[in-house]
């Protein structure tokens, strides 16, 4: 797995192997309960339109914490931040397999998400550091890219798996024995880190920005259950507003921003990290809605809906690989548009799935093809908003990079739910194998259009700033 070449050692190697392993096993901790959603539904008590909620509070607490924990990782110690985080996905892991109410499991999925704000930022930055910019760090971010894609198809085949032979439980306790692995490794191979200046922590900045994702999600999701005109909704979806606002005053306020607004106006920083929002936003979101579609529809096991899954983590893995060869031929820039038409064309002919057992063959070429152009995507951004970042700031840029994954993960499996909560619902008062299917493929067209949207804004917009 580690990148060998005449530019780096031995040493360099091993890090490499301790920070992809993290990063693997939190990729595949967001989706490893996708496909047993309906099996924990039933066990624990949570309906059809709950059960995003198990994807959606661990995104969450990950996307609303990571720009808080990249800079505590900058000032107190990158490898430091790590291990701590290692120790909370362990526990919260452990709580996790033992839970026996909604309230317990989600509090563990809580927790899972808080170590994973704490892991990843952390991680990139040791493995920035690991690498000077060009071509080795540039492989060594396609490889991170690509396993933590990856990680998100295994985690669904392995949930299948653990559900079907042992039990959904095993799909947090598998993470224990992992976590320990690491512990035990990383003192030994990694090396501490941080910026050289310290600074006071914007605790401010941090609350408001997680207070605002988390109106943002109650709205998307309040939406899903009733109508986007329910005053509830509207009242989340505007406090959400007011309080990004409140956000924006405060980070022009304090002395040390938890985001300094000046790097957000470098057009790789700011274009860089739109592209991976939208590109984690439509992936994962899909995969939640075929794993919808396949259980629901075609009646498949979770086990059998899992490993339907595969193709799409060969996908991921080669468009990673392509992904550093692609930006050197053609620039980061081309590469992300490209990519993203690519994922468009493979994800709308979707919507032509039915009831029939033969539809499995376009889901199976559809996600194969819709990995391979994600990932490009993927590694586009990560190399985009990354580049030209000084060492000070290395904790705060991935930090940014891993918000803009998670920001991207919890509103977009939100969004397509209440897509497809809202056909499903409305067109019969309880959602059967028609309505189910009607809803999933209207989420498909908006999935689909937010990739031909994505690849617009990101194609116009980066080029005029670039030229500015």
């Amino acid at each position: 797995m580690c990148i060998r070449d005449s530019r780096t050692t031995g040493h360099q190697r091993a890090a490499l192997l301790v920070l992809l392993t993290a990063s693997f096993t939190l990729a595949v901790d967001f989706s490893i309960l996708n496909v047993a959603l309906p099996a924990i539904g039933t066990d624990i008590g949570l309906g059809i339109s709950h059960l995003q909620w198990i994807a959606t509070v661990f995104a969450l607490c990950s996307a609303g914490f990571t720009l808080l924990m990249g800079r505590v990782a900058d000032i107190t110690g990158r490898r430091r931040t790590f291990l701590a985080g290692m120790i909370l996905l362990g526990a919260g892991s452990l709580t996790g397999g033992l839970a026996t109410t909604p309230t317990i499991l989600l509090a563990a999925r809580a927790a899972q998400g808080l170590a994973t704000a704490t892991v990843v930022p952390a991680a990139l930055a040791l493995l920035i550091g690991t690498f000077t910019e060009g071509p080795a760090r540039d492989k060594a971010l396609g490889l991170n890219g690509s396993l933590m894609a990856a990680g998100f198809t295994t985690g669904a085949i392995l949930g299948g798996l653990l559900t079907d032979l042992l039990s959904w439980r095993w799909a947090f306790l598998i993470n224990v024995p992992i976590a320990v692995a690491v512990l035990a490794t990383a003192p030994i191979v990694l090396q501490e880190s941080r910026a050289h200046e310290r600074t006071r922590l914007d605790i401010p900045g941090a609350l408001t920005a997680t207070l605002a994702l988390l109106a943002l999600v109650h709205g998307l999701t309040h939406a899903a259950e009733t109508t986007w005109t329910d005053p509830v909704t509207l009242a989340a979806l505007a406090a959400a507003v007011v309080l990004l606002a409140v956000f924006v005053a405060v980070e022009r306020a304090v002395p040390v921003p938890l985001v300094p607004l000046r790097m957000l106006t470098r057009p790789s920083v700011a274009w860089g990290n739109v592209a991976g929002l939208l590109a984690f936003a439509t992936e994962t979101s899909l995969v939640f809605l075929l794993t919808i579609y396949l259980q629901k529809v075609l009646g498949y096991t979770p086990l059998a809906a899992g490993l339907s899954f595969a193709v799409l983590g060969l996908g991921t893995v080669l468009g990673g690989l392509a992904g550093p060869k692609v930006i050197a031929r053609f620039g980061s820039r081309t590469a992300i548009v490209g990519g993203f038409l690519l994922q468009a064309a493979a994800t709308l002919p979707l919507v032509l799935i039915s009831a029939a057992a033969g539809s499995i063959w376009l889901v199976l070429v559809a996600t194969f093809a819709g990995g391979v152009a994600n990932l490009v995507v993927i590694v586009g951004f990560m190399v985009t908003a990354t580049a030209d970042v000084p060492a000070s700031e290395h904790g705060l840029a991935t930090g940014l990079t891993t918000m803009s994954q998670q920001v991207g993960i919890a509103l977009g499996t939100p969004v397509m739910s209440a897509v497809l909560t809202a056909v499903a619902l409305g067109a019969a008062p309880g959602p059967g194998t028609t309505t189910v299917l009607d809803g999933v493929t209207a989420a498909i067209w908006v999935n689909g259009g937010a990739c031909v949207a994505a690849a617009a804004a990101v194609g116009i917009f980066l080029r005029r700033r670039a030229r500015a």
